[in-house]
C-alpha cells in the first residue's frame, strides 16, 4: 500500500451539505490523510471544527489565505486541496492554490464566468498540477459501465440522450428566504444561473460523459416560478452534440414530490439504457427487438472499470459518498502518476460554465440556438 497523501479542505464546515461527503470520500480507501483545513467563513468556528475533526491546531486555519501561506513552506504540505466554498469564491481560491503548486479538486461550478474557466485551464496546464471538478455522479460504477457499453459499440451510434435532475426541495415559497436556499437564486452568490448551474450541469456533464460527445449548441427556456427569485428554479434545455447526438434536459427545484430525481436515458441504434441515482446499482438495458434486462453492480461480466470502482458485494448498495470516494480514488492515482480515464478536469468545468452562459443567453433570446462551446475550444 502506498503512503497516504496529505489532504486539506476549504469550506465544507459544520452543517455543510457537501462537507461530510468529501470527508468520507477522501478517506474511504486509505489514500488520503485529512491534515489541514479552513472550514468556515467564521475563523473561530472553522478552527474549532477542524480540531474536533482531528486536525492539529497549527493546521486548523482561519481562512484559505492563511492555509495557503501555512502549507506552502511545510515539508509535509498537503498534496491535494478540496475547494467546497460558495460558487463566487471558487476561481480565486483554485487559481491561487494551482499557482502555488497544489493539486485541486473544486466543487462545481468551477467558476462564475467563461473567462475565469479558461484562465483556470491555462493555469492548470502551465503549473502541471491536476485541477479536477467534482462531477461525482460520473463515478458511480454502473455509470462507468454505461460509458463502456457506448464506447464498445454495444448500443450502436448514440442518437438521443434524455436526462433530468429535478427535485422539489425549494418548492415551498414560505421557505424562500431561508439562507441555505436563498443564496442559490442570488446572482451575487450563485452567478448568472440558479438551478441549471446547481443541478443541470451535472446532467449535462453526464450526457457528454456517457455519450462520449461534447455539447455544441443549446436552446433553453428558464423560469422563476417563485416570484421573489431573480434566478431560475426550473429550466428546459435542448442540446445538439458535435457528433450529431440529440439531447433533452429538464432541471427543477420546485418539482414537489421528486426527491433526488437525477436520471439519464441513452438511446442508440441497437439498444437503449437507463440509470437513476435513486437506484444507482442498476442499469436497465434493452437491446433492439429484445427484452429489458436489469444489470446489477457487482455481477459477473461487467467491465473492468465498473468492477474497479465497486467495493462491496452484489446486492449491497453503494451510495453518494462512495461515488465521491471514486473521484478521490482516481485523483490519488493521478497524483501518483497513474492516469485515470474519466476523471473530470478543469476542461470539463470550463465546458459546463460555457454551457451555463449559453443557456442563459438562449433563454433571454426566447430559446434561440446558441453556441455552447468555450471560445478556446472552438
Amino acid at each position: 500500500m502506498a503512503m497516504k497523501l496529505n489532504w486539506g479542505m476549504i469550506g465544507g464546515g459544520e452543517g455543510s451539505q457537501i462537507g461530510p461527503a468529501h470527508r468520507l470520500g477522501a478517506q474511504a480507501d486509505g489514500n488520503f490523510a485529512f491534515v489541514a483545513g479552513a472550514l468556515d467563513a467564521d475563523p473561530a468556528r472553522g478552527r474549532d471544527y477542524a480540531q474536533r475533526l482531528g486536525i492539529a491546531a497549527d493546521r486548523a486555519y482561519g481562512d484559505w489565505r492563511e492555509m495557503l501561506e501555512g502549507e506552502q513552506g511545510r515539508p509535509d504540505r498537503v498534496d491535494l486541496v478540496t475547494v467546497a466554498t460558495p460558487n463566487s469564491t471558487h476561481f480565486e481560491i483554485t487559481k491561487a492554490f494551482l499557482e502555488a503548486g497544489f493539486h485541486v479538486l473544486c466543487e462545481k461550478p468551477m467558476t462564475m464566468t467563461v473567462e475565469e474557466g479558461e484562465e483556470i485551464v491555462r493555469v492548470a496546464r502551465a503549473s502541471g498540477r491536476i485541477c479536477a471538478v467534482n462531477y461525482c455522479y460520473s463515478a458511480y460504477p454502473m455509470v462507468r459501465e454505461m460509458r463502456h457499453m457506448v464506447r464498445t459499440g454495444q448500443i450502436g451510434r448514440v442518437r438521443l440522450v434524455v436526462t433530468n435532475f429535478s427535485h422539489g426541495h425549494h418548492g415551498d415559497a414560505t421557505d424562500a428566504d431561508n439562507p441555505r436556499v436563498r443564496w442559490r437564486y442570488d446572482p451575487a452568490m450563485a452567478g448568472v444561473s440558479g438551478q441549471f448551474a446547481d443541478c443541470g450541469i451535472h446532467a449535462l456533464h453526464m450526457a457528454s460523459f456517457v455519450a462520449g460527445d461534447e455539447v455544441e449548441r443549446v436552446s433553453a427556456d428558464f423560469a422563476s416560478t417563485i416570484p421573489s427569485r431573480v434566478l431560475e428554479d426550473d429550466a428546459m434545455v435542448n442540446f445538439r452534440m458535435s457528433g450529431g447526438t440529440v439531447g433533452r434536459l429538464w432541471t427543477s427545484s420546485v418539482a414537489i414530490g421528486r426527491q433526488h430525481g437525477f436520471d439519464i436515458q441513452v438511446f442508440g441504434e441497437t439498444g437503449g439504457m437507463r440509470w437513476a441515482s435513486e437506484q444507482p446499482n442498476q442499469v436497465l438495458y434493452t437491446p433492439v427487438g429484445g427484452r429489458t434486462q436489469i444489470m446489477e453492480k457487482g455481477e459477473a461480466g461487467l467491465s473492468d472499470e465498473a468492477a474497479r470502482l465497486s467495493r462491496v458485494a452484489i446486492a449491497h448498495p453503494e451510495g453518494f459518498p462512495l461515488a465521491v470516494a471514486n473521484i478521490y480514488v482516481d485523483l490519488a492515482a493521478a497524483i501518483r502518476g497513474q492516469a485515470r480515464d474519466g476523471l473530470p478536469t478543469a476542461e470539463d468545468g470550463l465546458r459546463s460554465m460555457a454551457a451555463v452562459h449559453a443557456c442563459v443567453a438562449s433563454a433571454q433570446a426566447g430559446g434561440a440556438w446558441t453556441d455552447a462551446r468555450p471560445p478556446m475550444f472552438r
